[in-house]
């Protein structure tokens, strides 16, 4: 037929042809590059945000600002991550990759996730994308590979201002450990991105897909306040996935990977999910 000779065409692995070349993984090069613009405007915020809140950490660390800490209760203090704050890493952990830094990942991927589907059906134009050659599951991959690609240069961002800011605000961080504790902030963007795109594929509509990506997040973010406050109800830090990226003081100590691990494969599972539920649904005309 036509139509599977010009796919054919269209996506061959050859290397001989530019008109070929062009076509490669054009979902992917599409996102990418009408993305542009808007990761410029979430790393400038990331941007401002650290070199905001980092380099004020050395007139922080005062007698008066322990006392304060003291006298919160024991709950607040641990759940905002203030009773590390007068070391570097609890600083970083409390204000970047705790909660500020963590609300714009998650803002960032939930609105990347929910317009990569559901923003793209309502808008009409998912179905004149697959007009184009192009299969469902091929569509779901090269959404999710841009969607990581965002998520990860993000990430450079963050590590490499705040390894820029580690030695003049005093932080004292290990590169080692800061890569890792962004992997795991990485992950809960990515984990709000996927849920996303997940209820993006399954309804088409893109107000529940932002629902679910912000959903998810308040949801882990909450079951570990609730978890922390009380001893009776560590039970539910179980069930967070902000516990587990966050649980074992990554930043300070370098541990965690497994509860990391537990976060990107539940990002795994979402996405398998939303190729799934894709591949089967009838689009909205």
């Amino acid at each position: 037929m036509t139509t599977s000779g010009s796919a054919t065409t269209a996506f061959a692995g050859t290397t001989d042809s530019p008109a070929r070349a062009t076509t490669a993984v054009p979902v992917l090069r599409r996102q990418l590059g009408e993305g542009r613009r808007g990761l410029l405007g979430w790393s400038a915020g990331l941007a401002a945000i650290i070199l905001l809140y980092l380099p004020v950490y050395p007139s922080l660390r005062t007698p008066e600002l322990r006392e304060m800490i003291d006298t919160m209760p024991v709950g607040v203090s641990d759940t905002l991550g203030f009773d590390q704050i007068a070391t570097g890493a609890g600083y970083a952990q409390a204000t970047y990759f705790g909660l500020i830094g963590f609300l714009l990942v998650v803002a960032a991927a939930t609105t990347w996730g929910s317009y990569s589907i559901a923003g793209a059906e309502e808008s009409g134009r998912l179905e004149l994308t697959m007009a184009h050659a192009v299969g469902r599951v091929q569509y779901v991959a090269e959404t999710v590979v841009a969607l990581v690609v965002r998520i990860v240069l993000l990430a450079v961002v963050s590590v490499v201002l705040i390894l820029a800011l580690n030695g003049p605000a005093q932080l004292s961080l290990s590169a080692g450990h800061l890569v890792t504790v962004t992997v795991a902030w990485a992950g809960l963007g990515l984990l709000s991105g996927a849920c996303a795109l997940a209820v993006g594929a399954l309804t088409g509509r893109r107000a529940w897909s932002v629902g679910a990506g912000v959903g998810i997040a308040v949801l882990g973010y909450g079951l570990n306040a609730v978890g922390e406050s009380s001893s009776t109800l560590e039970w539910m830090l179980v069930a967070s996935p902000y516990h587990w990226a966050f649980g074992e003081s990554p930043l300070a100590t370098g541990n965690g990977r497994g509860g990391i691990a537990l976060v990107w494969a539940l990002c795994a599972v979402l996405i398998a999910l939303g190729c799934w539920a894709f591949s089967r649904r009838d689009l909205r005309g």
